[in-house]
């Protein structure tokens, strides 16, 4: 078993607004960082930790995790639509081992997958069918919030299992860091709203989806502006997160609370957890570093915008 880690934040906005070139020019460097990161690396398989933004789950019924035999990304936001290449007997085992490891885990035989699990395989292979890749759901966009400890766990726990595996394993955590775009919330919902975030009638209609996307380039650009209404940017949040993350100690941020984490770096900051389930898994093999690190706070993207790298020390 060999493991290696790429977590990056993603962003809906990166192919739908103008970015000035030193920002441009930055993140793209970044990008290629990862991609030679990955290429050095050459894994067999990749564990995808990623979100979900109310275009698979649903408050029908939201688990908090859940692994997929099967998956399909919807293209959402120009992403690359169709099935991902799920190795459906190893993503089996790996929820059995999870749930025998006292980790609740929903499962799905046909996921439903967005631009926020399927970006970083565009970015880091330009196809999402360029590795086999097992989908990992964490609920992080819609309250209740489990705690930070079981997704912790969960990552320890999918690490473990990892260890015992003949392959090399990329994991990739795909979200964040601090940022709150205008997604509709049970709390405030309009009837309509509700309805959407219930997934009545499945899933949008393509007319529905541009609209919602439409709505969310227009926020990014008044964002940019400094004339949007949604919480700022949280960059002190971000950069302590991503400490505590190199530092191999995950155990204080179990004491983060899902109250506090939308106070102070928004809703969406929750997509963390994906980084954070995923460095549990690489830490639960032993002693690992970083390799690169990058961050920018980036209104355009509505997002502190963070990449890094990580492999085994």
């Amino acid at each position: 078993m060999s493991l290696a880690l790429v977590a990056t934040s993603h962003s809906p906005l990166l192919h739908h607004v103008e970015l000035a070139p030193d920002v441009s020019a930055e993140l793209e460097n970044a990008f290629e960082q990862a991609r030679t990161f990955v290429r050095e690396f050459d894994p067999d398989i990749v564990v995808n930790f990623g979100p979900d933004h109310y275009n698979g789950f649903f408050y029908r019924l939201m688990p908090p995790f859940c692994i997929g035999y099967s998956a399909e990304s919807i293209g959402d936001y120009g992403s690359q639509a169709g099935r991902l290449d799920v190795p459906e007997e190893l993503a089996r085992e790996l929820a059995e081992y999870v749930l025998d490891k006292g980790i609740d885990l929903a499962v799905s035989l046909d996921m439903q997958v967005d631009h926020g699990a399927v970006q970083p395989m565009e970015i880091l292979y330009g196809d999402i069918t360029a590795k086999p890749l097992v989908p990992v759901f964490l609920n992080s966009v819609a309250p209740p919030f489990t705690p930070l400890s079981r997704v912790r766990l969960l990552g320890e726990a999918i690490g473990r299992f990892l260890a015992t595996r003949d392959e090399k394993v990329l994991l990739i955590a795909s979200g964040g860091l601090s940022h709150d775009p205008p997604v509709p919330r049970l709390a405030t919902a309009t009837p309509d709203q509700r309805s959407m975030l219930l997934g009545d009638g499945g899933p949008l209609s393509p007319d529905a989806r541009a609209a919602r996307q439409q709505r969310v380039i227009d926020a990014a650009r008044e964002f940019a502006a400094g004339t949007a209404t949604i919480q700022d940017l949280a960059p002190e949040w971000d950069k302590e997160l991503l400490r505590i993350l190199a530092s191999g100690d995950l155990s204080p941020l179990d004491a983060w609370t899902p109250e506090e984490m939308t106070r102070t770096a928004g809703n969406s900051s929750h997509e963390v957890r994906t980084w954070i389930a995923a460095y549990a898994a690489l830490g639960a093999a032993g002693p690992y570093a970083v390799q690169y690190s990058y961050y920018r706070p980036i209104r355009e993207l509505i997002a502190g915008f963070g990449l890094t790298t990580a492999l085994p020390a």
